[in-house]
Order: structure tokens, then sequence, then C-alpha cells
């Protein structure tokens, strides 16, 4: 254990925890950034953040836990993509439709009973409207795609980050 001056203590695995999502973070960042630069107008900043909060909410201690957030999370962007692609290729940006097609994403969700889609394809939604907003010239469904593949992105470095860590502290 490492000890502070105080109440609190930090074991080593609570550090190491620490150290993986930092690293998860770090790297879908980077990998996001350099993907979304590819496409010229479309914010290599929030692909690289995308990416980064997906790989984010995507790491959990275990290996099996990972891989399973990360396919609950790319089923769920996938979702909320989709439905903004489509609002946003017939309707410009309008907060009321962002909220309409949260709205149509969650209804999908419970109706399928898969309520762990509902939060993430609903954030989806938020981002790729939101991302519109800032560019209304951006297509609908390229910027949806990307915001998807951002998301692919942070899942592929969580679920490989955490496959590669030393076995006692994954699994």
């Amino acid at each position: 254990m490492f000890k502070s001056s105080g109440r609190f203590q930090i074991r080593l695995n609570e550090l190491l925890i620490s150290v993986q999502i930092a690293l998860v973070a770090l790297f879908a960042y980077w990998l996001g950034l350099r993907f979304t630069a590819l496409f010229p107008g479309y914010f290599p900043k929030i692909g690289g953040l995308w990416s980064a909060i997906s790989a984010v909410i995507v790491v959990r201690v275990s290996k099996t836990g990972t891989a399973d957030s990360a396919w609950v999370r790319v089923i769920g962007t996938a979702l909320g993509a989709t439905i903004s692609a489509l609002y946003l290729s017939l309707f410009p940006f309008h907060a009321v439709g962002m909220g309409a097609s949260i709205f149509a994403s969650s209804l999908i969700c419970t109706s399928l009973n898969m309520n762990s889609w509902m939060r993430l394809s609903a954030i989806t939604v938020l981002v790729v409207m939101v991302t519109a907003s800032l560019n209304p010239v951006l297509n609908p469904a390229l910027n949806a795609l990307l915001r998807f593949c951002e998301s692919c992105i942070g899942s592929a470095v969580a679920v490989i980050l955490i496959s590669l860590w030393p076995k006692a502290l994954a699994d």
C-alpha cells in the first residue's frame, strides 16, 4: 500500500487501474485524433475526445467485462449514430429534434429489452447532433459514421490494452 499523510491509502491495484484508464484514454485520444484528421472539416479533436470517452466507458477490471462492455458500446453507438444520421438527413439541427432523436433511440432500446444500450445511444445522438450544429455543412451520414468509428477505436483500444495487461490484475 502507498500511504499518504492523512486518512486515505492507495492500494497497488487501485493505482494500476488508474494507470489503465489513463493509458486507454491517451492512446484512444491519439488514434481518434489521427483518424478523424483524415477527414478535413470533421473536427479531429472531437474525434480524439469521442474515442477517449468511449475507451474510458468501456474499461472494466476484467478482460471479459471490458469485452462485454465494448460490445454494448458499439451497438448503442451504432443505434444512436443511425438515428442521428436519419434525422440530420431530413432536417437541420434543432434541440427539439435532438430530443426527439434521443426519445426514438431510447424507445427502440426499451422495445428490444436492451436497456443497457439506451444511455450509450442517447450520448451518441448528443455528440453527433452537437457536432453537426458546429458545422451544418457536414455530411450527416459521414459525420455519424465518423462518430461510430471513433467509438469503435476507443472500444478496441480498451479491449486490447486490458487483454495485454498482466493476468493477475486483469482477471
